[in-house]
């Protein structure tokens, strides 16, 4: 059984996504702040995190940066229609999704599933094609460890398969609207923004010089590639 944590100050919402999730399989863990959400991940195996931004005490935003410094667990924000900024910060500091709010609880579900399903490395590539090389990179997808140069890297679920995803088919371009197809198996109005803050991640981690790229280049009005 997935291990979820969720966490609001607004307890009508924790209480109406437990409802949700409980009904689909899985175990909820509720949090009302950023400071008690970092606590029950001390004390519990956690699979995936629903995080509001603004929260007492301690906010999403800090929570998640604390946690993504040790921490790969896949997390969805919950944002208000009006916090666009937010979300984007959100993502700046290892946010894997946003889903606002009000949610749909049919959308809310299905990128939950999403979420785990890369998080628990289903659907990998084919035995014996799980090694991936682009020169010092190198990703192996039945262990789910990525090294450059032999250091092993820290990467979320998202960059993890946004990686997998280029290194797959070195040299094609692949549109912004076509990564958040495949990754979030979705599809976004604006997903060129959203690809964009999780390039950017990724060419921190993985280049030694992220203003200038080796690996992971930008092909203008056309999208991304791996050389």
């Amino acid at each position: 059984m997935y291990h979820i944590l969720v966490c609001d100050d607004e307890k009508d919402i924790v209480s109406a996504l437990n409802i949700y999730l409980t009904a689909e399989g899985y175990h909820v863990l509720e949090a009302y702040d950023g400071r008690q959400a970092l606590a029950l991940l001390e004390e519990h195996d956690i699979h995936l995190i629903l995080m509001d931004i603004m929260m007492p005490n301690m906010s999403g935003i800090a929570a998640i940066a604390r946690l993504r410094q040790t921490c790969n667990i896949p997390v969805i924000f919950l944002t208000a229609k009006s916090e666009d900024t937010d979300k984007v910060l959100g993502l700046n500091i290892g946010a894997d999704d946003y889903i606002t709010k009000p949610f749909n609880p049919v959308e809310l579900i299905a990128r939950v599933k999403a979420q785990l399903r890369r998080y628990t490395h289903l659907g990998g590539l084919a035995k014996g094609e799980n090694v991936l090389r682009i020169n010092e990179i190198e990703l192996n997808d039945e262990t789910k460890v990525v090294t450059i140069s032999g250091q092993a890297v820290l990467l979320t679920p998202t960059e993890y398969e946004i990686l997998k995803l280029l290194m797959t088919s070195p040299g094609k371009v692949f549109s912004s609207s076509q990564i958040y197809a495949d990754v979030w198996n979705d599809t976004a109005y604006r997903a060129e923004g959203t690809v964009a803050v999780h390039i950017r991640h990724l060419r921190e981690k993985i280049e030694i010089d992220p203003a200038n790229p080796r690996y992971l280049k930008v092909v203008w009005g056309q999208g991304y590639k791996i050389e």
